[in-house]
């Protein structure tokens, strides 16, 4: 019972019976506000942030959100394009484009097929001994005569294939 009990004081944080406490400043540890929209990326299956991308304005961007307060008609596309800009980090044709990174990957993958087929040479041309007699031709032939003079299954086999009056393999 006592390492048990030793355990639980070690890892507990915080002071005796304290709990972690959840709130909308942040952590429980306090330290403050942690940021909901940090990842520079937007994502699809969370189209609309808590806050927008851009948080500190410059005082071009800051004339332009006075001037969104107002009628919209008056604003070119431009500015409209530039108070998106504000808001979100890139457009859903953005987040969906293709990107090139099957390339970098299939660059890998045949660099380590590459890789992978000289150490396989390497390994046969230095590390392999060399073939056993018995894979030559010349012994593949003496095998295969053998089989046939001691007629080795002579009703489904090689020997019921082999001519042995002609000497040549049937047709």
């Amino acid at each position: 019972m006592l390492p048990k009990a030793a355990w639980s004081l070690l890892l507990r944080k915080g002071g005796r019976g304290r709990r972690g406490m959840h709130s909308s400043e942040g952590t429980a540890r306090g330290g403050g506000k942690t940021p909901p929209y940090t990842n520079c990326y937007a994502q699809r299956h969370y189209p609309m942030p808590e806050e927008p991308f851009c948080t500190e304005l410059n005082a071009e961007q800051q004339a332009l959100k006075e001037k969104e307060k107002g009628s919209w008609t008056l604003l070119t596309h431009a500015e409209k394009v530039a108070l998106y800009r504000l808001q979100f980090n890139e457009t859903f044709a953005e987040m969906n484009r293709r990107s090139n990174e099957w390339k970098t990957v299939m660059g890998y993958v045949f660099f380590f097929f590459g890789f992978a087929a000289l150490v396989i040479w390497w390994q046969r041309v230095y590390m392999f001994p060399p073939k056993p007699i018995t894979l030559t031709d010349e012994w593949k032939a003496k095998q295969l005569q053998r089989m046939l003079d001691m007629k080795v299954n002579p009703v489904q086999g090689l020997a019921s294939r082999w001519d042995y009056e002609k000497k040549q393999w049937k047709k």
